[in-house]
C-alpha cells in the first residue's frame, strides 16, 4: 500500500511519492525552557513517519534545528542574567535527554542557528540584490509583494494572516515596513544582544531566515518534507518558503506536514502561557514507552486535550501487549494504518485486538517505537 499523508499546501491527503532517500526538516525548539508535550507530539509524529518509511526500505535524513538566537531566548537570558548560549546549552541537554527517553530516532543533524550566520548573510544579500528585500532604518525586510507564495501553504485570508502575524511575532504595525506582512531578515541588535557584522550594519538574523539557511546548508535547495506544529504554518513556514524560493528559483518543500496543538484545560500549551506539562517530569514517574503511547494515540493532525488518565490507559494497553509476547500479529494492519496518514489510533486498536487474543504483537508495537521491555 502506498503511504499517504495530508499535505497542508494542497489541503488533502495525497500519496507520498518519494525516492529511496527522504530528506525532511522539522522546526526544533528555542531552548529557553524544557520540552513539553506539544514539542513531543511534533517530534514523535516525524519519528513514526521515519519508522514506517524505513520499514519500507527507504532511508531517511531528518534535520531538526535549534533556534539558539531570537527574541525569546535573549529575553529569557536577560531575565536570568546569564549568557544566551549557556542557557541554550543547558536546555538542549535536557531536551536531548527527554527525547532519548521517548525513544526518538536521533536527528541526522541538529544544527544551531548561530552556526549559519555566513549562510544567512549570503541569502539576505541575494534577496537584496534581486529586489526581494529592502533596508529601512537599519532593518532588512522581505517584500512579500514580490512573491507569489504569500498564502500558498495555509491558504489563510489576509485578515487571518494579519492576526497570526500579530500573535506570533510578525509585528504588522511596524511603521518601517512597506507592507504589514513584510518580515525581518536582519535587524540591529540591542546593546546587550549578540551582534554580527553585515553589509547593513551590526545585528542579528530574523527568525525565518535562520531555518531557510539551515535547510539549504544541510539538505539542499529542495527537500521532500517540511513540518512542525500547525502554529508555524503562518508566518514561519510561509516566510521560509517565500524567501528560499526567491533565492533559488526552486520549490522549497514538496510536502508540508503539520501537527495539531496539545491543550491543557482547553487552552493550547505554550511557554508564554505557562500551562505546560513537561516530558521530563512524566518520564521520571512513568515508563517512557507509556508516555510515548499516551501521546501518539491521538491523530497527529488533531488538536487534543491532555488528561492524566491518558497515562493509565496507555499503561494498561502496553502491559497487555507485553504479556502477549513476541510475534507479528497485527503488523500488516499497523502498516496499513500508518500508510493512511499516520493513523496510529487505528494501529493501536488492531494491536490491542490481537493482544487480547493472546497473539504476540511485538513487531507491530515496535513499529510505533514502543519498547516491549518494561523500564
Amino acid at each position: 500500500m502506498t503511504t499517504r499523508i495530508y499535505n497542508t499546501s494542497v489541503g488533502s491527503i495525497v500519496p507520498l511519492e518519494v525516492g529511496s532517500h527522504v530528506k525532511m526538516y522539522t522546526c526544533g525548539i528555542t531552548p529557553y525552557d524544557a520540552a513539553h508535550l506539544g514539542h513531543a507530539a511534533v517530534y514523535l509524529t516525524f519519528d513514526i513517519l521515519q519508522r514506517r518509511l524505513r520499514d519500507q526500505g527507504v532511508s531517511t535524513q531528518c534535520v531538526r534545528n535549534v533556534t539558539d538566537v531570537d527574541d525569546d531566548i535573549l529575553r529569557k537570558a536577560r531575565e536570568l542574567n546569564c549568557h544566551y548560549l549557556d542557557l541554550a546549552a543547558s536546555e538542549m541537554a535536557k531536551f536531548d535527554r527527554d527525547m532519548n527517553a521517548l525513544g526518538l530516532i536521533p536527528a541526522s543533524s541538529e544544527p544551531r542557528a548561530t552556526s549559519a550566520i555566513s549562510e544567512i548573510l549570503t541569502m539576505v544579500d541575494s534577496l537584496m540584490r534581486s529586489g526581494h528585500a529592502y533596508l529601512s532604518d537599519g532593518y532588512v525586510y522581505f517584500d512579500v509583494t514580490t512573491s507569489s507564495g504569500l498564502g500558498a501553504i495555509g491558504h489563510y485570508s489576509m485578515d487571518e494572516m494579519l492576526t497570526f502575524a500579530a500573535e506570533r511575532g510578525g509585528n504588522p504595525s511596524d511603521k518601517r515596513k512597506r507592507h504589514p506582512l513584510d518580515f525581518v531578515l536582519w535587524q540591529p541588535s540591542l546593546d546587550d544582544e549578540p551582534a554580527w557584522d553585515s553589509l547593513w550594519g551590526p545585528g542579528r538574523p530574523g527568525w525565518h531566515i535562520e531555518c531557510s539557511a539551515l535547510v539549504r546548508r544541510e539538505l539542499g535547495d529542495t527537500i521532500d518534507i517540511h513540518g512542525g506544529g500547525s502554529d508555524l504554518i503562518f508566518p514561519h513556514h510561509e516566510c521560509e518558503a517565500m524567501q528560499s524560493e526567491a533565492v533559488t528559483g526552486l520549490p522549497f518543500s514538496r510536502y508540508w506536514m503539520h501537527v495539531g496543538m496539545v491543550r491543557l484545560d482547553g487552552v493550547k500549551m505554550s511557554k508564554s502561557l505557562g500551562n505546560l506539562v513537561f516530558v521530563g517530569d512524566l518520564v521520571e514517574k512513568w515508563d517512557p514507552s507509556v508516555v510515548r503511547l499516551a501521546i501518539v494515540r491521538h491523530h497527529y493532525r488533531s488538536s487534543w486535550d491532555w488528561r492524566d488518565s491518558d497515562l493509565s490507559e496507555a499503561q494498561e494497553l502496553l502491559d497487555r501487549w507485553r504479556r502477549a509476547g513476541a510475534g507479528d500479529a497485527a503488523l500488516t494492519e499497523a502498516r496499513a494504518a500508518l500508510d493512511d496518514d499516520l493513523n496510529v489510533a487505528t494501529a493501536v486498536e488492531a494491536i490491542d485486538s490481537e493482544a487480547r487474543r493472546g497473539r504476540g504483537v511485538s513487531s507491530a508495537a515496535e513499529l510505533l517505537g514502543l519498547s516491549m521491555v518494561a523500564s
